[in-house]
């Protein structure tokens, strides 16, 4: 019996290594959105020797210092108040290690500070101002994370009376004028339908796995425009956001954050993955558990295994009925454009 699996053994082996998407396959940058510049950074980071991690933040760093379509990094989607905050994560999915901020203010390196929140503290996530001034203290530049083109975001929304926005029940009528609001009178209205559009909000998720299998996943975004200050959506929020475990899986989520961050996707996807289903599959079912809550909610998911097969999967919505993202692997061996049609 012994011969037999000795014989068996390399045979197993060497399928794994022959078959597409599997170790061969490795390592792999899988990323939402055609963010090319991100994927490009995060697979050079492993080519170069770098960690999963590392790779992790440099393609999430990229995404920021470009300001990927306004709704990454500095200079994009104001608040109430004008102001860009961001949220970041980065988990290592050997260790299980996460560091996140939200509400993250003046420091344009959102997912830096979320790997120094993992790395130099034993917290999971920061956020406000104590975020930002831990960032500081960590050796991060505070600078104004205003710029000319969030400055005529924000005045174009007040000069149409602050719409859209995202207050309900609350007087004076919220799809009438600004506030100052107070509580006021219940009203039953469809309001997610009217926000599902792919301009709105979204977020750089990225995946990585190294030649080893080591896998890390993060986030990094400046959430919606015209949030309520101190909002907080599904980026910086472990299993929501993004999720890795380098024996099962990674995934990384993008779109309205408040709904699917109720449904942990990401970390669903992963577990799926754990249990024997195809990365697409697993993709699918957690869009679908949303979506059966939420028929027109506006949302992404992607999602690798451990042996560097892929998939991804979204919600067919106003705006979105492709869903677009990247992949960077050793078959590629550049960033590649994907696509998946929405369900």
């Amino acid at each position: 019996m012994l011969a037999s699996l000795l014989l068996i053994l390399p045979l197993t082996l060497l399928l794994l290594l022959l078959l597409p998407g599997g170790q061969s396959s490795l390592p792999l940058v899988i990323n939402t959105w055609p963010f090319k510049n991100a994927t490009a950074a995060a697979w050079s980071a492993l080519q170069s020797g770098g960690s999963a991690l590392d790779a992790v933040e440099r393609g999430c760093a990229r995404c920021q210092m470009e300001q990927c379509d306004g709704s990454v990094g500095y200079g994009g989607s104001p608040d109430e108040s004008g102001e860009t905050t961001l949220d970041a994560m980065i988990m290592n999915g050997d260790t299980m290690e996460v560091g996140a901020v939200a509400d993250l203010r003046r420091i344009k390196n959102a997912i830096g500070v979320a790997r120094a929140v993992m790395e130099r503290t034993d917290h999971t996530l920061l956020v406000g101002e104590s975020a930002s001034v831990f960032a500081e203290n960590m050796g991060f530049i505070a600078e104004d994370l205003t710029t000319n083109k969030s400055v005529n975001i924000f005045s174009q929304w007040l000069k149409g009376n602050c719409q859209p926005n995202y207050r309900k029940n609350v007087s004076p009528d919220p799809s009438e004028s600004c506030g100052p609001y107070k509580p006021g009178a219940t009203v039953r209205r469809n309001e997610r339908a009217r926000r599902a559009n792919t301009r709105s909000h979204d977020t750089i998720g990225m995946v990585a796995l190294d030649r080893d299998g080591h896998m890390a996943a993060g986030t990094s975004t400046n959430g919606l425009t015209h949030k309520v200050p101190g909002r907080v959506g599904d980026s910086p929020i472990v299993g929501a956001g993004a999720y890795a475990d380098s024996s099962a899986g990674g995934a990384a989520a993008t779109g309205d954050g408040d709904l699917m961050m109720r449904f942990l996707p990401s970390y669903l996807a992963v577990e799926l993955m754990r249990a024997g289903a195809d990365p697409s599959a697993a993709c699918e079912t957690a869009i679908s558990r949303i979506k059966r809550h939420y028929s027109e909610f506006f949302g992404a998911i992607v999602c690798a295994n451990a042996t560097g097969h892929y998939g991804a999967a979204c919600n067919k919505a106003s705006g979105l009925s492709q869903f677009h993202y990247m992949v960077s692997n050793s078959e590629s061996g550049s960033p590649v454009l994907k696509s998946v049609d929405c369900f």
